[in-house]
């Protein structure tokens, strides 16, 4: 069995990546491999064909690969909230919230992450035609075992972006080096209002899992949960992953970023912020359809959230 992440080296989809390393899934009876697949509408596609079993993944981008929803099932939340950072190079002389520094510049971010920066800019009242920006994949991040947000961080340094909006470690990385500042953290109320809600990482599955093998999905999503917890009690451990898994420099940052990340652990994927997720995935052509929430959430998973 597999579990799929569309980023390895980060903060976004850690509680998924440390049940893993930490021993978590395999308590749980699970013997799940994970493996990295960027974008993330692959590791959908990748889910939907049967080639993975779950995918740690941003919950929005799921009817890229399960038209209108039918066939996906949300577990459970890794993390609440939109979780990535637009940082802008430091010699620009960027300010927190001010938005206005992309005009004539060149923004790098992932497939299906985009979606998220482009609604900003348009709530934003920033357009893309008339201000000069530029929405663009960030050169050398289409190879497997390349981390976006840390390759971000590096194309920022060489100055083949202007921006870019990416993962929180992404983000660290070129704020350490001096190279980037955050302007712009929409899960701690930066941007315009609901910009929280675009979306958040969840552990996804399918309906035949859920259906046939309901023992598994429950075993992942009790595995999310305990990790989640365990994380909040033992920081520590974050390290211990980060040091199984990540470069020596990446590793020595992971526990901060996982404290800061502690208070959106929580594994609820409510109706209404499913609803909004949906309406946003509707908003970029993602989807026709708002699904019914008891469906893609199903209501014998949600029972374990509270166990």
């Amino acid at each position: 069995m597999k579990i799929a992440v569309p980023d390895l080296v980060s903060n976004s989809y850690f509680p998924s990546i440390a049940a893993s390393a930490l021993g978590l899934f395999e308590r749980e009876g699970l013997n799940l491999d994970l493996e990295l697949i960027f974008p993330v509408d692959k590791a959908y596609r990748a889910l939907r064909d049967g080639h993975v079993d779950f995918v740690g993944g941003t919950a929005h981008a799921v009817p890229a690969a399960f038209p209108n929803w039918q066939g996906a099932r949300l577990l459970a939340a890794l993390a609440q909230g939109t979780y990535w950072f637009l940082v802008m190079r430091a010699d620009l002389k960027p300010k927190r919230g001010d938005i206005s520094i992309v005009k004539g510049r060149k923004i790098g971010a992932a497939p299906m992450v985009d979606l998220a920066i482009l609604r900003i800019l348009k709530d934003s009242q920033i357009d893309l035609a008339r201000d000069n920006v530029t929405v663009m994949p960030v050169p050398g991040s289409t190879g497997q075992g390349v981390s976006f947000g840390v390759n971000a961080a590096k194309a920022l340094e060489q100055g083949l972006i202007d921006g870019f909006w990416a993962n929180g470690m992404g983000a660290e990385v070129a704020v350490k080096r001096g190279i980037g500042v955050v302007v712009l953290d929409a899960r701690r109320g930066d941007g315009p209002p609901g910009a929280f809600h675009y979306t958040m990482p969840a552990l996804v599955t399918t309906d035949r899992i859920v259906e046939n093998h309901f023992d598994r999905a429950q075993g992942a999503t009790r595995a999310i949960i305990a990790t989640q917890r365990l994380l909040k009690k033992e920081l520590a451990r974050a390290t211990e992953v980060g040091r199984k898994l990540f470069p020596a420099w990446e590793a020595d940052l992971i526990a901060d970023l996982v404290a800061r990340d502690l208070p959106f652990y929580d594994c609820r994927i409510t109706a209404d912020s499913f609803k909004k997720i949906a309406e946003f995935a509707k908003a970029m052509q993602l989807a026709s359809e708002i699904p019914d929430y008891d469906t893609i959430v199903p209501a014998k998973i949600r029972s374990l959230w509270t166990q």
